[in-house]
C-alpha cells in the first residue's frame, strides 16, 4: 500500500478519474483495530470483481465541535491500494494516532489501459475509535524510560501536595479519606491509563544532597507523608504506566501501585507490564539481610506514583511546606512534547 496526497479521489471531473459502472462498497467493517492499525472489509457485487483493480480509502479525523477553527486543519490521508482479498489491514504509524477517532469511505477503482482511473462511487462513511497502546507498546516506553533513569537513591516516605481545602474536604466529607479519582489526560496520548484507571497521585523523588521530599510542589502549599512501608507492601503489586515529557528537560515516569487482587490490580494485570519490585530502574523494595527495607528510587526521572485505593489521613501527617507552589511544573492535563527522541515511540504520540 501507499501513500499520496496529490490526487483527487471521488470527483469524475478531476484529471484521470473516470466515473462507470463499478460496484459501491457497502457494509463496511472495522475490526482488529490497535492504536496503529484497523482491518477494513465491505460487501459488493462479486459479478463485477473482475473489473476491479484498486481501492481508493478516505480516512479523517473525525472533526471535534470543539476545536479552534482558526487551527490549522489536519491533511485528509488519502490511500490508495491494489486490490487484494478482504479484510485488508491499514497500517501505519505516520497518519494513525491512538486513543483518536476516525471516519473512513472506500471508492472502488478500475485502472484503465490510458493510466486513468475508472471510478465507483463513494461509500457511505463509517466511524471508528482507534485503541490505546498494547502492553508491547509500552514495553517499548519502558526500555526507553530504563536508558535514562539514572541511579537509586534511597527514600523512606511517599508524599502527596495539595491545598489546605483539599484535606479539610476528605476531613469533613470523605470520613478523613483520599479517595481514588480518575486520571487526567497527560502524558502519552495513548496510555491506557488516562481517563480510566483511578488512583491517588503520590511522589517519592527526594533531594539528592538531604534525601528528603523537595521544599517546593506545584500542587500546593500543604503535603501529606506516608511511611512508604504503609503503601508499598510485600503485597502491593509495581506496574510501569508512561514515560513523557512537556517540553522541557525533565522526564516523567508514572508508575502504578495496586493491592494485590484490587479493582487496580486486575484493570493493570493485562494492559501494564509489570515490574520486579526488587529490582527495577524507578523503584523498589528490598529486604535486607538484617530484616530492615530499603526503598530506593530513579535519581534522574520524576517519578508519579498513582496508588489504586483509599488511604486513611491518620496513616500519615499533613504539614504545611516551607518552600514555594511552583505552577509551571504541574503536569495536569499536561501534553507530551511529540518531536522528543527519548520518549517517544513509532506508533503515535
Amino acid at each position: 500500500m501507499k501513500h499520496t496526497q496529490n490526487f483527487g479521489v471521488g470527483k469524475a471531473e478531476d484529471p484521470g478519474v473516470v466515473v462507470m459502472e463499478l460496484p459501491v462498497a457497502r457494509n463496511i467493517k472495522i475490526s482488529n483495530i490497535t492504536c496503529d492499525s484497523f482491518k477494513i472489509c465491505w460487501e459488493m457485487d462479486p459479478h463485477t470483481t473482475e473489473k476491479i483493480t484498486h481501492y481508493f480509502i478516505d480516512l479523517n479525523k473525525k472533526e471535534n465541535k470543539n476545536s479552534n477553527k482558526f487551527k490549522h486543519k489536519d491533511v485528509p490521508t488519502k490511500l490508495v491500494a491494489k486490490a487484494v482479498p478482504l479484510p485488508m489491514t491499514v497500517r501505519g504509524h505516520w497518519f494513525l494516532s491512538p486513543r483518536t477517532e476516525y471516519t473512513v469511505a472506500v471508492q472502488i477503482a478500475s485502472k484503465q489501459m490510458d493510466g486513468d482511473y475508472a471510478v465507483s462511487e463513494w461509500s457511505d462513511i463509517v466511524e471508528f475509535c482507534t485503541a490505546d497502546y498494547s502492553s508491547v507498546h509500552l514495553t517499548q516506553l519502558l526500555q526507553k524510560a530504563e536508558v535514562i533513569a539514572g541511579r537509586m537513591l534511597k527514600f523512606s516516605v511517599f508524599y502527596r501536595n495539595q491545598n489546605e481545602e483539599y484535606f479539610q474536604h476528605c476531613r469533613d466529607v470523605l470520613g478523613s479519606r483520599m479517595m481514588p479519582s480518575v486520571k487526567d489526560n497527560s502524558g502519552s496520548h495513548g496510555s491506557p491509563l488516562s481517563g480510566k484507571l483511578e488512583g491517588i497521585f503520590f511522589s517519592c523523588n527526594t533531594e539528592f544532597n538531604t534525601g528528603q521530599p523537595p521544599h517546593d510542589s506545584p500542587y500546593g502549599r500543604f503535603r501529606f507523608q506516608i511511611p512508604a512501608e504503609v503503601l508499598f507492601t510485600p503485597d502491593t503489586r509495581l506496574y510501569f504506566g508512561d514515560f513523557y515529557c512537556m517540553y522541557t528537560a525533565y522526564h516523567y515516569v508514572i508508575l502504578v501501585l495496586a493491592p494485590r487482587g484490587s479493582r487496580g490490580d486486575l484493570y493493570c494485570r493485562d494492559r501494564l507490564p509489570e515490574l520486579d519490585v526488587t529490582n527495577n530502574r524507578f523503584l523498589t523494595r528490598v529486604c535486607g539481610e538484617d530484616g530492615r527495607v530499603v526503598f530506593q528510587h530513579a535519581q534522574d526521572v520524576i517519578l508519579e506514583l498513582i496508588y489504586t485505593e483509599p488511604v486513611q489521613l491518620a496513616q500519615g501527617a499533613v504539614s504545611q511546606i516551607s518552600g514555594h507552589q511552583l505552577m509551571s511544573l504541574s503536569t495536569v492535563n499536561a501534553k507530551k512534547d511529540p518531536s522528543c527522541k527519548t520518549c517517544n515511540i513509532s506508533v503515535g504520540r
